[in-house]
């Protein structure tokens, strides 16, 4: 007996700290928020009985097994390469021409949000926006939906690969070379576009890096183009500059992917990226300690990108209260997120890539070569109603679903606020009644997941206390509009 009591004693002794480590529901949440688009009642409670450790693995081990997207692409994708450019065409021709691209550009956006609404990883998906919006190329420049899906499928395989594989990947990468101007970079007449953004925005970060390292790495990426038949990167060897060239402090004559080695080989570049993982995932000001600390094991990694995203997942700092609703929900974490973590059904999904656009995020289309700023930047006045509009509409679709079917079958105009550039897409407004009318939303079925306890549903919706307590005794779809309509809602 004294025996058996020994061995109770020592075993709650080694596994109270293991019991006492696991997440609960609330970092549960927290985490499931930052590392994908939000999570369904159920995703939570799994997680919560994990340690930090093991859920942040878990999420990485999901991401190893989606490197290609579990969603069929547009048909054309797999079509020959069509060549760039209207010469030679009639205005009639070039009018149907650009219709048809701008058709393919807006399936190529519904299709990845529908992507990120059925993907395995979140994490993936979450990863491969975070490349998106750090080797930003946009389809308005590249005017070639082919090769903007290309690169989303390039930053998707190495989301949480390899950083030095990733960036080789991309300065190779023909939408990128035709973005930066890379195309007209010839010997004699070098364009600096490139080498400056390389350096600025890819590695070093601003004031890493000189006038000269600039100039001369422009050099070493002459004769780097794409063959207009196949939309392959090609390199013209007649156009490329074999001279000298001195690159922060190493000379040599020196080809691109040597002067990517360089860039890579300087600290600057592991810190800079985690400095930016870091305002992904934690907080808007980073530690200068940890990223540092972080930066080196990123190194030492040989840039394994999953190193750092794991270490800030396990973080003190990831998980410290001071953290919570410090980051605002991207119109995409926002939209996908509400989808994905109240579960609704859906069908086409013309109605999330307008919400998404109208809330200022247009995928495959950031507003400069910086990308989207994010933070406080995602919200105004405007923004901020549409947001607010959206989630009202969305939770109110059992309501409005007969009225829209018949809206649709009759080919009526609804007296709603129908969203602008529907005319970029075959039967618009017929097209967005039919598909906010395929919605589903089993209210009473997402109430009966959430376990009862302390605040219940605020637990699982919000990062932080509302602004606005929600009316005493709200339940079911009142108490989720309260929830939702709060600014609380817009943080994460």
């Amino acid at each position: 007996m004294a025996l058996r009591a020994a061995f109770l004693l020592a075993f709650w002794l080694v596994a109270a700290p293991v019991l006492a480590a696991t997440l609960g529901v609330d970092d549960a949440r927290h985490l499931l928020a930052r590392a994908g688009f939000g999570a369904a009642p159920t995703e939570i409670e799994a997680y919560a009985r994990l340690t930090r450790e093991q859920a942040a693995d878990r999420l990485l081990a999901g991401s190893s097994r989606s490197a290609s997207a579990s969603t069929p692409p547009p048909a054309w994708t797999a079509e020959p390469f069509a060549p760039r450019g209207y010469r030679g065409l009639s205005p009639e021709e070039r009018k149907l021409a650009l219709r048809e691209m701008n058709q393919k550009a807006f399936d190529l956006q519904a299709w990845w949000l529908a992507e990120m609404l059925a993907t395995p990883s979140p994490l993936t998906e979450k990863m491969t926006l975070f490349w998106h919006n750090h080797f930003v190329s946009s389809q308005r420049k590249v005017r070639s939906p082919q090769l903007m899906y290309r690169q989303n499928a390039l930053l998707r395989r190495h989301a949480l690969g390899n950083f030095g594989e990733l960036l080789h990947g991309v300065a190779r990468d023909p939408a990128m070379v035709i973005y930066l101007d890379n195309a007209s970079n010839r010997k004699g007449t070098p364009n600096e576009n490139f080498a400056r953004e390389v350096m600025e925005l890819f590695t070093l970060g601003e004031g890493r890096y000189g006038e000269r390292d600039i100039k001369e790495a422009a050099r070493a990426f002459t004769g780097w183009s794409v063959d207009p038949a196949t939309g392959e990167f090609l390199f013209r060897a007649n156009a490329h500059d074999d001279g000298e060239k001195t690159v922060l402090g190493r000379s040599g004559t020196f080809g691109g992917e040597a002067v990517l080695d360089i860039l890579l080989a300087q600290p600057q570049t592991a810190e800079f990226i985690v400095a930016k993982l870091w305002r992904e995932f934690v907080s808007p000001q980073p530690d200068p300690a940890e990223v540092k600390r972080i930066a080196a094991a990123f190194r030492d990694a040989r840039y394994d990108i999953r190193v750092p995203v794991r270490a800030l997942l396990v973080s003190d700092a990831f998980y410290a209260e001071a953290s919570r609703g410090t980051l605002i929900k991207s119109p995409v974490e926002l939209v996908v997120g509400t989808l994905r973590q109240f579960q609704f059904t859906t069908g086409d999904v013309l109605p999330f890539v307008i919400a998404t656009s109208q809330l200022g995020q247009v995928l495959f289309a950031p507003p400069n070569v910086k990308g989207w700023p994010g933070g406080e930047s995602w919200i105004n006045s405007t923004t901020l109603l549409r947001r607010k509009a959206f989630l009202e509409q969305v939770f109110r679709v059992e309501e409005l679903r007969p009225m829209m079917t018949a809206a649709a079958a009759e080919g009526a105009a609804m007296q709603m606020d129908m969203p602008r550039g529907l005319a970029a897409i075959d039967d618009g407004r017929s097209r967005y009644l039919n598909a906010m009318s395929q919605m589903r939303f089993d209210g009473n079925g997402w109430f009966a997941k959430i376990k009862n306890g302390e605040r219940g549903p605020q637990r699982v919706l919000l990062a932080t206390a509302p602004v606005s307590p929600p009316p005493q005794g709200a339940q079911g779809m009142d108490l989720i509009r309260s929830l939702t309509q709060d600014p609380a809602y817009q943080l994460k």
